[in-house]
């Protein structure tokens, strides 16, 4: 474990650049704090920190200046390693010849920095769906092999945190290329990092820094213990899928339609969601078409379109979607949850519909039901 003094930060940065690496990390814009292309520490939001509830988010300056005292924000890191609109190719029409143009694709070697625990559970949840059986999409597995992970361990959490109960946070442990824990002290402001990868290492040897003390150590685990401290919301997972789909026909799904307005937000703020359209797009001459991908919602009613109609027609049938594929049937298909308890959801639905309360009214009904039983 090394030190990295945060008025040295700009060290990282620069072999980062030297080894043609495109920085990406967290910045502010427009009242919020996302993901973009760092030039400079000066880029990052240092000295401010993020306060959310369900359905509030702000970002505010802390008393400190402390480069990563937040939690994530409303983007993740899949609008770079599966970006919201792709062009798939061109279709060109010369006479009665029909010409078909691929988009070039050209890989780029991302560096991304300031990625949380659970944003990494996240992204090799994305691999299983990518890459990780028969059909592989291979620009998305071209991004993810040739980006660095260098991941942050939290100092904080807020309200909507339930990363203790998805066992993925808020403790860095693996996947990632280098690690760095924000450690403020006393007057002193420093990083710890270490290496998790033949890529990390040479990276950190080119760095020159000092091997970290007994203290320094000491104070990293503390952090991570304050921040597990401060995660106040639970899921209990416990054949939390079984339940969950033996209630298929359960009231809460109807109850819960009253709030939701269907808006998809929820699908477009989680890290692990995936679905997409494709539209073709055609010229007024009518000589060239172009095939586009797009993020979709499987809260859209046009989503679940087949012949004849939309096979989810209520807001109520779209929630259960996407709440048993999220934290059921996910499972089936990739052997794994297909949430990773960043609480993203819940901030940034329009009306505070929290993911964690509407799983347990489940596991509520099926004890109420149990108990009936039981009794007659």
């Amino acid at each position: 474990m090394k030190i990295l003094q945060a008025n040295n930060f700009d060290l990282l940065l620069n072999i980062l650049k030297e080894n043609e690496y495109e920085i990406i990390g967290p910045t502010i814009q427009n009242g919020a704090i996302v993901y973009d292309k760092i030039e400079s520490s000066r880029d990052f939001p240092i000295g401010y920190t993020d306060k959310q509830t369900p359905a509030t988010y702000r970002i505010e300056k802390s008393n400190n200046d402390a480069f990563f005292h937040f939690v994530v924000g409303p983007q993740s890191w899949k609008r770079y390693l599966y970006p919201p609109v792709q062009k798939l190719f061109t279709a060109f029409l010369n006479g009665n010849a029909i010409k078909f143009e691929k988009e070039e694709f050209l890989p780029i070697k991302y560096a991304f920095i300031g990625v949380r625990s659970c944003e990494i559970q996240a992204i090799e949840i994305q691999d299983k769906v990518f890459f990780g059986g028969e059909f592989q999409n291979n620009r998305y597995k071209t991004l993810r092999k040739n980006s660095l992970i260098i991941a942050v361990n939290c100092s904080k959490a807020e309200s909507n945190c339930f990363c203790t109960s998805m066992e993925s946070g808020p403790e860095v442990k693996s996947g990632y290329d280098l690690v760095l824990t924000e450690i403020i002290y006393d007057k002193e402001h420093y990083f710890l990092i270490n290496s998790g990868s033949q890529k990390g290492d040479e990276i950190l040897s080119q760095m020159n820094l000092l091997e970290a003390d007994e203290n320094a150590l000491k104070l990293g685990k503390d952090v991570i213990e304050k921040t597990k401290s401060q995660i106040t919301k639970h899921l209990n997972i416990s054949n939390l899928k079984e339940l969950l789909l033996k209630n298929i026909e359960s009231s809460i799904w109807e109850d819960v339609a009253k709030r939701c307005l269907s808006c998809g937000n929820c699908t477009m703020v989680c890290p692990t969601c995936f679905c997409m359209t494709v539209e073709d797009y055609t010229d007024l001459q009518k000589t060239k078409a172009e095939r586009i991908q797009k993020w979709d919602s499987c809260f859209t009613l046009e989503y679940s379109y087949i012949h004849g109609g939309s096979v989810r027609v209520s807001v109520g049938s779209r929630y259960r979607q996407w709440l048993t594929h999220k934290l059921a049937s996910w499972h089936e298909q990739f052997g794994t949850s297909g949430c990773v308890g960043c609480g993203r959801c819940i901030t940034w639905c329009p009306v505070g519909i929290d993911i964690t309360e509407e799983a347990s009214k489940i596991r509520k009904i099926s004890e109420y039901q149990n108990i009936s039983l039981e009794e007659n």
